[in-house]
């Protein structure tokens, strides 16, 4: 038997790079050719490489919460589904009771076989739709008591290519109960396309190293991931934390809400760190479930937020940390018929809040407050017929969402969207929504002293207002963080919380349900807030001369910056130094 070759560290670099390069080309190429907004504009994609054992080795620039778990499971389910694969295969998988985030997330696996018949890689490309047949016109479906009212179509890794050819029966099944068959055609032949660049280039790239020496590569970087993690881990001190947040109320949830609750224990001596997840309550008959794939996922965010960006993300560091879930729980442990329409986004942005803030209070050095909740309306998923050339159209907006949590070192980032996506979506542009639908965009603007108030701010809110143009629009929408809005962390204070209301034709505003399809009429608009991010730290640590720089930009006002922060501003907009330090200390007792 041949032994592997050892690699230096600088080649263990190099290929590290090339196979990053890899993913990245792959999601560039699904970016260019999807024809959904949801894709091509808004960047609801990821790709990753895993090895013939089903770990992952790379995803670079995807979305955390499509990649962290859930393409192990996925692979695991084509190979148990499979377990004969062929060079030309690929299978079309978004089951959430077998390793999908949620059925929305269509995703193609597609092994990489060498000349000899020897599976070498799998390559994984996953894409947010806009439709997926679900019985409203939606991707987010809270109100489905289950998968069949859900409705959406369910793959769980069926072959959908066999020696490179497209088997039509599965694409006509899809054009078939696919609001926008050609839309969905175009995104399907972009993800296989993607697929396919990744599959080349890792067969040339297997050509010109050789096979061995990718081999040695996986079994290196996966080591490196792991031995990363246990030493970051050794460093902590053995300790544990519970810590919990709440989903605002909806049809299908208990009345107070849906409280999530995380206990973290750090284990230095195992080098290990184990989140538990088991003590949340049963599946909803409702959407909001999370599936296995998303609650792993989200608890990892967490995990990797507080630990350092410089940790590799591959299995062998995933490895080091043990996630519990219990089964028949809405927070990972749902079984078929369960809906998972939700998965993505609302209770599972609940699991990274709840980790964070336990491990805020194990790491205070390495705090970080609540992301802020999302879907509202602006983020919603907007359907209709466009008067201007006859065709149906649906697509998830992206209209914005701030949200970004503060931390022991910085303010909250301003376009972090959610605690699932990490900021690696992009935000519409206002010029090309009002191109491909019938909706003007009337405002978008930050909420004065919406920020989560502390040393270092969360971001602010954000308002978006919308309407139709020449015909009726309907948007379905999730929206969270109306009455718990982002919790802030050691001393900060919470966001400002999400609303929506309807303004009418002839200017009367309404207040909307937190959840729903809303039905616009031409000269209606709703008006749409998202939650901002929670602060850090106490709000009269903040410096005085950031305080009159956020009082200049509009962010607060003087009034908040004295009777929050301790900081007063002249009508002028001079800071008053002295005031400033007698009302600090004042307040503080001192």
């Amino acid at each position: 038997m041949n032994q592997r070759p050892t690699l230096s560290g600088a080649r263990l670099a190099v290929l590290r790079s090339r196979i990053d390069g890899i993913s990245r080309k792959m999601a560039k190429a699904l970016t260019r050719a999807g024809r959904s907004g949801v894709l091509n504009r808004a960047k609801d994609l990821s790709c990753a490489i895993l090895s013939p054992g089903c770990e992952l080795l790379s995803a670079a620039d995807s979305l955390p919460i499509h990649v962290l778990s859930g393409p192990d499971l996925m692979a695991r389910s084509m190979h148990r589904f499979h377990p004969e694969l062929r060079r030309g295969d690929a299978f079309l998988h978004n089951c959430p009771y077998n390793g999908c985030s949620h059925a929305a997330d269509h995703t193609i696996l597609a092994p990489v076989i060498d000349d000899d018949g020897v599976h070498r890689f799998t390559v994984l490309v996953k894409a947010h739709q806009a439709d997926i047949g679900d019985s409203a016109p939606t991707t987010y479906f809270a109100g489905a008591r289950d998968v069949y009212e859900e409705g959406a179509l369910i793959f769980p890794a069926v072959r959908v290519q066999q020696d490179y050819r497209i088997n039509e029966d599965i694409v006509r099944m899809c054009r078939a109960r696919i609001r926008v068959p050609d839309q969905w055609y175009g995104d399907f032949l972009a993800m296989i396309g993607a697929a396919r660049c990744g599959e080349q280039d890792l067969l040339a790239l297997g050509a010109e190293v050789g096979w061995d020496v990718l081999d040695s590569f996986s079994d290196a970087w996966l080591a490196y991931g792991e031995r990363q993690m246990r030493e970051r881990i050794a460093a902590l001190p053995a300790s544990s934390a519970i810590a919990s947040s709440r989903h605002d109320p909806m049809p299908g949830t208990p009345a107070n809400g849906v409280e999530v609750k995380a206990t973290v224990r750090i284990e230095p001596e195992q080098q290990r760190i184990v989140v538990d997840l088991t003590d949340n309550i049963d599946v909803l008959p409702c959407g909001l479930n999370v599936s296995e794939a998303c609650a792993r996922t989200a608890a990892l965010i967490s995990v990797f937020n507080a630990l350092g960006a410089d940790i590799a993300k591959n299995a062998g560091s995933i490895g080091r940390v043990e996630i519990l879930l219990r089964d028949g729980s809405c927070i990972g442990g749902g079984r078929h018929p369960a809906s998972f329409s939700v998965s993505t986004t609302n209770l599972a942005d609940r699991i990274v809040a709840a980790v964070q803030i336990a491990l805020s209070a194990i790491l205070p050095a390495s705090a970080l407050a609540e992301t802020g909740a999302v879907n509202p309306p602006h983020k919603g998923v907007v359907s209709g017929v466009d008067p201007r050339n006859g065709r149906a159209f649906i697509n998830q907006l992206f209209l914005g969402s701030t949200g970004g949590a503060a931390s022991a070192h910085a303010d909250g980032w301003l376009t972090y969207s959610h605690a699932g996506n990490a900021g690696m979506s992009f935000v519409d542009s206002i010029e090309m929504t009002e191109m491909h639908h019938p909706i003007r965009v009337l405002q978008r603007r930050l909420v004065m002293d919406s920020e989560g108030a502390g040393e270092h701010c969360g971001a602010p809110s954000l308002i978006v207002e919308l309407g139709p143009t020449l015909g009726s629009i309907d948007i379905a929408y999730v929206s969270d963080g109306t009455l718990n809005p982002a919790q802030g962390v050691c001393g900060g204070l919470a966001a400002g919380p999400s609303s929506q209301a309807r303004r009418n034709a002839v200017g009367v505003v309404e207040p909307l349900p937190a959840w729903g399809k809303l039905s616009l009429a031409p000269g209606e608009s709703v008006i749409s807030i998202g939650t901002g991010g929670g602060g850090y730290g106490h709000p009269f640590r903040r410096s005085p001369h950031k305080v009159r720089a956020n009082v200049l930009d509009g962010r607060i006002s003087r009034d908040r910056a004295q009777a929050v922060y301790g900081v007063i501003i002249n009508s002028d907009g001079a800071l008053d130094l002295a005031a400033t330090q007698l009302i600090r200390r004042e307040g503080s007792g001192q």
